[in-house]
């Protein structure tokens, strides 16, 4: 009985479809092994090179590579033992193959988008731009990807079109929000009011920070005080939104008052003043410059300093801010006069039961 049991296994090993079959999972490995020592040596390569695009597309292409020679390999194997055992499995064969090389061929296309997108942003591009023209690029490979294998499987392509105009209207109705994020998202894309790095802020809203992320539901901000702030995209449609990131120059609005005993001394402090602004190298001369007179006040004569820096950096523009304001009461002290500050007069009237005091 034993013998008879090792004879048929002898046998069924010595069969030329197993020797064919194991042929081809040797050729496989083979072929496997050249293909992961070619791609390291190209990668090693494409390091000294200056393209993006070699680099990315070694990158990418490594894993996508590798499976795809075990799915040829297993595919062909599996053609062959059918064939010599008269088995179904040859049906199956075609299919799964066409439909596993589509998926490894959407993977090596997002795989080499993702990589073309980080080397975009670091070689400089803008980030807000590469993110949108890679998730689209994303989307659209996925997309075609499942229309070929549907149609592989036997799915009407029109038919699934056609359910999915009818099928919209309902899931319009029912993601509405989710909509309307998608599309302000992709109107923030087209847009462009704000970027990644950006400090934003809403005069509507309690928001302001800078931008870390804008996905296609939500735009996540840093607030001054590091709290993430998640916000939906829908809403940058229904508020006004300030970019003080794209501001040209910052502005420097103060107003000074001066000792009503000073006003002989005011004309000459005020000239002295805008004539420090004017030869100031930090202060935009090309953009309104205002020094007057401007108020009758309480307790002083007040005059008023309209002027922007050159710097839109917050850091840097109080440094010059400082040094503008130093530079005030530099000539201030210099002609002898002095700030106001609030005063109150005391008159003394004396009348025939006494005196009397009024304030």
């Amino acid at each position: 009985m034993i013998e008879e049991t090792i004879d048929s296994i002898q046998e069924f090993i010595l069969q030329p479809v197993l020797l064919w079959v194991f042929l081809v999972v040797f050729l496989t490995l083979t072929c496997n092994y050249v293909a992961r020592r070619l791609l390291q040596t190209l990668e090693k390569q494409t390091r000294l090179s200056n393209s993006l695009w070699d680099d990315a597309l070694v990158r990418s292409v490594r894993r996508p590579a590798a499976w795809l020679i075990w799915v040829i390999g297993f595919s062909w194997a599996a053609e062959i033992l059918a064939d010599g055992t008269d088995s179904t499995l040859g049906q199956l064969v075609d299919p799964v193959r066409f439909i596993a090389v589509i998926g490894l061929l959407a993977y090596f296309l997002s795989q080499f988008i993702a990589e073309a997108e980080k080397a975009f942003i670091e070689s400089g591009a803008d980030v807000t731009t590469a993110n949108a023209l890679g998730k689209l690029l994303r989307v659209s490979v996925f997309i075609t990807a499942g229309l070929s294998v549907l149609q592989t499987l036997g799915v009407s392509i029109s038919g699934v079109l056609a359910f999915g105009g009818i099928g919209g209207i309902a899931v319009g109705f029912a993601a509405k929000d989710l909509l309307a994020n998608f599309f302000g998202g992709l109107m923030i894309y087209m847009d462009r009011p704000f970027a990644v790095g950006d400090w934003v802020r809403s005069p509507d809203r309690d928001i302001e920070g800078t931008v870390e992320q804008i996905g296609w539901r939500l735009t996540q901000i840093r607030t001054f005080d590091q709290r993430p702030l998640y916000v939906p995209n829908s809403v940058f449609a229904t508020i006004s939104l300030e970019n003080p990131s794209r501001m040209r120059n910052r502005r420097i609005n103060e107003t000074i008052g001066l000792r009503y005993d000073d006003a002989e001394k005011l004309q000459v402090i005020i000239d002295d003043v805008r004539n420090m602004l004017s030869e100031h190298p930090d202060i935009d001369t090309g953009r309104t410059l205002i020094v007057n007179l401007d108020s009758f006040a309480d307790s002083s004569l007040e005059f008023f300093i309209y002027a922007f820096t050159k710097t839109v950096n917050w850091i840097e523009y109080h440094q010059v801010k400082e040094r503008v304001m130093l530079e005030v009461i530099r000539i201030v002290e210099g002609h002898g006069a002095e700030f106001a500050f609030p005063t109150r007069t005391l008159h003394v009237s004396h009348a025939e039961s006494g005196p009397q005091v009024e304030s």
